[in-house]
């Protein structure tokens, strides 16, 4: 019989779940403030207000990095930088409902990929639920008729196929296990925006960032603040104070519903209309993708509770306590 939640546990679900909301709310408020010509500025501006308070923070911890973390940390910042690129210039191209839900198969793709690597097979349920989460994005995208997909829709595809490589990664990489949750943050986000940095003084890669900044209205900044303030700082010290009071599945069960919150503000405040097939494709990939989360997290909770049995070392899983808000 499972355990019921502690008290502690069930008072960091609302937290948890305002970051879930956050998270959806933020493809939703980067389509906002962004333009095809201005990803790149935007990018910066968002995170040269998070990065200092980040680095503030946690500035001892920084300094107790080794060599090989740091460079760790920064091969990351690049992954991490990429997955950015992809969701911003894709979210400028497509509605923010069908960004919101197609990135939301990273929790798909990503226990494909890590049964891949591992070499383990996963049950037909988990099949099941992934081809049921492909079925829906495929109806999602296609609700005005049947079309090729738009842009914007492949580039959010292509954000989660990087972010399931960015979760691989950090499960993976020998020199950033251990490293400290927050400095691994800093680092990442620093080294992403470096790469954006050197992008947009590249000619012919958009406006710089404080010829987009002099271009803002009130509303462009109080979206820019939203977005690193909310969707990146708030969520990333909520995630930490959570899992020190309830447990890492938790946290990732409620994190989950961030593709419910994505459609319903896209719906509600954007004015998306997906249409008969969009709704029922977005219904399937929100059911796919919780019952394929579910599969896994079962398959993923016996070898663990066998390992804690028999005392042997639990074998290094992935895990998301250092990913960089939405």
């Amino acid at each position: 019989m499972p355990a019921t939640p502690s008290r502690p546990g069930r008072l960091a679900d609302l937290p948890v779940l305002l970051v879930a909301v956050v998270w959806g709310s933020s493809y939703l408020a980067a389509k906002g403030i962004t333009t095809a010509d201005t990803v790149l500025a935007v990018l910066v501006l968002r995170f040269t207000v998070a990065l200092p308070v980040l680095a503030v923070v946690g500035w001892r911890r920084l300094r107790a990095l080794s060599g090989a973390q740091v460079r760790g940390a920064g091969l990351l910042g690049l992954i991490l930088a990429g997955i950015f690129l992809l969701e911003t210039y894709g979210v400028v191209h497509t509605s923010a409902t069908n960004a919101g839900l197609i990135i939301s198969l990273t929790m798909v793709f990503t226990p494909l990929a890590e049964s891949r690597v591992r070499g383990v097979r996963l049950p037909g349920s988990f099949l099941a639920a992934a081809g049921v989460s492909v079925l829906g994005v495929a109806l999602l995208t296609q609700g005005a008729g049947f079309t090729a997909p738009s842009g914007g829709d492949l580039l959010m595809l292509g954000a989660a196929v990087a972010r399931t490589v960015h979760v691989l990664a950090m499960a993976r990489m020998e020199s950033v296990r251990g490293a400290d949750a927050l400095s691994l943050t800093t680092l990442q986000l620093g080294g992403a925006v470096a790469v954006f940095a050197v992008l947009v003084a590249v000619p012919g890669t958009g406006a710089p960032p404080w010829a987009a900044a002099a271009a803002f209205d009130a509303g462009d900044w109080v979206g820019l603040v939203y977005l690193a303030v909310c969707c990146t700082l708030f969520a990333f010290f909520v995630q930490m104070w959570a899992v020190r009071r309830t447990s890492p599945s938790r946290v990732s069960l409620l994190l989950g519903t961030e593709p419910v919150w994505a459609a319903a503000a896209g719906i509600a405040l954007a004015g998306d209309r997906p249409g008969p097939l969009g709704f029922l494709g977005a219904v399937l990939v929100l059911v796919g993708t919780g019952w394929g989360r579910a599969v896994a997290d079962r398959g993923r909770a016996v070898p663990e509770a066998g390992a804690q049995t028999t005392r042997t070392p639990r074998r290094h899983t992935c895990d998301t306590s250092g990913t960089p808000g939405r």
